[in-house]
C-alpha cells in the first residue's frame, strides 16, 4: 500500500483569523460550506476546533462513498487536523497570511491507498477528484468570510 496524498489552495481575501475561526466552527459555518458530496453531516462532540468529533459520508465518486468520523486536533496555531477513527484518512488544513487582509488555507489528505493495478489507479485519479471538491469547499468558504461581518 501507498500513501495516497491530495492538496489544495486558495487565496481568501479575508483575515487569518477569520478563515481559521470559520473552519474551526464545525457547528455552524464547516457544515454550510460542504458541497454536495458530503451528506449526513453531525457533529457528535464539541463543534469549536480541538476536541470536536464530526461525521460526515464522502461519496468521492459514483461508487465510493466513505463513512468517515474524525477527531479534531489543533497541533499548531492555524492549523486543524482532522484524524479519521474509520480509516488511514487524515486531512490538514493549514491558515496562514497572505498579505494585508488575506489568507492563504491549504487543505491536504493522505490515506493508505490500495495495491497493484487498483492502487495504480487510486493514485492516480483520487487526488485530482478530491481536489476538485476541496477546491468547491475552499470556494464556498471565501463566499462566507470574505462577506462583510453582519
Amino acid at each position: 500500500m501507498a500513501l495516497v496524498e491530495a492538496t489544495t489552495e486558495r487565496i481568501v481575501e479575508a483575515e487569518p483569523e477569520r478563515v481559521y475561526d470559520a473552519l474551526a466552527d464545525y457547528a455552524g459555518t464547516r457544515g454550510r460550506v460542504l458541497p454536495g458530496q458530503f451528506s449526513e453531516y453531525e457533529v457528535r462532540e464539541g463543534g469549536k476546533g480541538a476536541g470536536t468529533l464530526v461525521h460526515w459520508k464522502l461519496q468521492a465518486t459514483s461508487k465510493r462513498v466513505r463513512d468517515c468520523l474524525f477527531d479534531v486536533t489543533a497541533p499548531t496555531p492555524g492549523q486543524l487536523v482532522e484524524t479519521d477513527r474509520n480509516s488511514t484518512l487524515v486531512t490538514t488544513w493549514v491558515v496562514t497570511p497572505a498579505g494585508e487582509g488575506r489568507s492563504k488555507v491549504v487543505v491536504g489528505t493522505t490515506w493508505q491507498g490500495a495495491g497493484g493495478v487498483g492502487g495504480f489507479f487510486e493514485r492516480t485519479f483520487a487526488p485530482k477528484g478530491l481536489g476538485r471538491i476541496y477546491d468547491e469547499v475552499l470556494a464556498s468558504l471565501a463566499q462566507q468570510v470574505e462577506q462583510p461581518a453582519a
